[in-house]
């Protein structure tokens, strides 16, 4: 507590005490004046001493609230000083957080370029020490490069010895030169001469080559025009009717169809056919030719085969059919293909389909299952295109019982096929061999695919003129 207040607290419980004890103080003094007045007067003087000392406390108060306040003031001074204090502490912090996170990238920055720095060492590293391998080389290099120079000096030397008798040889070709100059004139003007001659002499061998060409040029034209004019000569020649057999009885290939199929009762029946046929081509296709009816199979009432095979025969070459096409022009005539090494096996001609069928009226017709061969004439008929009519009237039978039929063969007088007979009357005049329809040939050929592919064969033929049917 203040000194100053318990002062004044102290004043005032004295104060108390004298007022509470007047009363007493009057009686006595009735009993003795005097000491009445002394008592009023040490009364007033009690009080006014207590006057003073309350102003002197309450003087002393203001100067030590005057007092507090100057050290309020001071304080509050020393305060706002050390918030700015705290306010610039605060933003140097700042500034030494930022200069800390510069120093940070400058530290990163520092320690890229240090492992920078420490590769392009390893670098330099490996560097000096290929330069001092090189500078040991160099150095390796240049004695022997000295040892050389020491070398090529003492060679020079020499040289220049030699060069010294070369200069006194050198005097003595020149006055041979001089002299071969003057015999390399007269050569020059012989060479020229000759020159002059050999040019006038290869002009008159380019005349005669020339010459010579024309004069080959001349013989290949005769060559190439007596083969054009024998080959003409051929084709327009009629052959007889008995050369016309003897080659295709020398080059027919004998064809045999082979067939399997189950009976009723679970019996297993074959069949087996033979006929005659011969090799044809167009120039692109090669194949054996034949009539359908000379197969084991038939248009119009197709065979249920499960196995159908076969072969063709020639001399002592065999071969087996694997498949069997029928023609784009009328698929009465079957197609077996052949190839050109089994043409060359099989040892025979393949004959070339006519290239004009008209040439000759008369064609000469030649049976497949029975031995004989005739002579007769076709017509054309404008219903039937595609088609020659043979003149009944014309034939003359020349070997065995003549009785053409379907399937025997027709050659033209040229020797060429002409065509396949589709019927007694009608031939079918062969204008290209290209493949149809194919069926091949093995097991399982019993197939309603089989069966529907015969059924539209047999539509094709339906739709032709009724003559060509029969």
């Amino acid at each position: 507590m203040n000194r100053s207040i318990l002062i004044v607290i102290c004043d005032f419980f004295l104060l108390s005490l004298l007022a509470f004890s007047t009363p007493d103080l009057n009686r006595v003094a009735q009993n003795s004046a005097p000491m009445v007045l002394n008592l009023a007067t040490n009364q007033v003087t009690g009080r006014q001493d207590l006057g003073d000392v309350m102003r002197l406390a309450l003087d002393q108060e203001r100067k030590n609230r005057d007092a507090l306040l100057a050290e309020l003031a001071k304080f509050q001074q020393t305060v706002s000083d050390r918030s700015r204090e705290i306010t610039n502490v605060q933003a140097q912090l700042r500034q030494a957080e930022q200069l800390e996170t510069r120093l940070h990238e400058q530290e990163t920055n520092l320690q890229g370029q240090v492992a920078i720095a420490q590769t392009n060492i390893a670098t330099l590293t490996q560097q000096l020490q290929a330069s001092r391998e090189e500078t040991a080389r160099a150095e390796e290099q240049r004695v022997k490069l000295e040892a050389e120079v020491r070398k090529q000096l003492e060679r020079a030397g020499v040289l220049e010895g030699q060069l010294a008798g070369l200069q006194q040889s050198n005097q003595l070709i020149q006055a041979d030169r001089v002299a071969l100059n003057t015999q390399l004139q007269i050569t020059e003007a012989a060479r020229q001469n000759a020159l002059e001659k050999a040019t006038q002499l290869q002009g008159e061998v380019e005349t005669q080559r020339m010459v010579n060409v024309k004069l080959a040029d001349s013989v290949s034209t005769l060559a190439a025009q007596s083969t054009n004019l024998a080959q003409e000569i051929r084709d327009n020649r009629a052959l007889t009717p008995n050369e016309i057999f003897e080659q295709l009885a020398t080059n027919r290939v004998m064809a045999s169809f082979y067939g399997l199929k189950r009976g009723i009762f679970g019996i297993d029946s074959s069949k087996y056919k033979q006929t005659r046929i011969l090799l044809a081509t167009d120039g692109t296709n090669t194949v054996a030719i034949s009539h359908v009816q000379d197969t084991l199979l038939s248009l119009w009432s197709p065979s249920q085969w499960e196995d159908l095979s076969g072969t063709l025969v020639h001399d002592m070459a065999v071969f087996p059919i694997d498949s069997i096409s029928f023609s784009q022009q009328d698929p009465r005539a079957v197609l077996i293909p052949v190839t050109p090494a089994q043409v060359r096996s099989l040892g025979c001609v393949a004959y070339r389909i006519a290239q004009d069928p008209f040439k000759f009226q008369d064609a000469v017709v030649a049976g497949t299952q029975d031995n004989y061969y005739g002579e007769c004439k076709f017509q054309m008929d404008t219903e039937t295109p595609g088609y020659l009519k043979m003149d009944q009237s014309s034939i003359k039978g020349l070997f065995g019982k003549f009785n053409p039929s379907s399937g025997d063969l027709v050659l033209s007088k040229s020797g060429e096929l002409l065509g396949l007979m589709v019927n007694k009357n009608y031939c079918l005049v062969l204008r290209s061999l290209k493949p149809g329809v194919q069926l091949r040939f093995g097991w399982e050929t019993d197939t309603p695919q089989t069966t529907q592919m015969f059924s539209d064969l047999y539509g094709i033929v339906a739709k032709m003129p009724f003559r060509l049917q029969q």
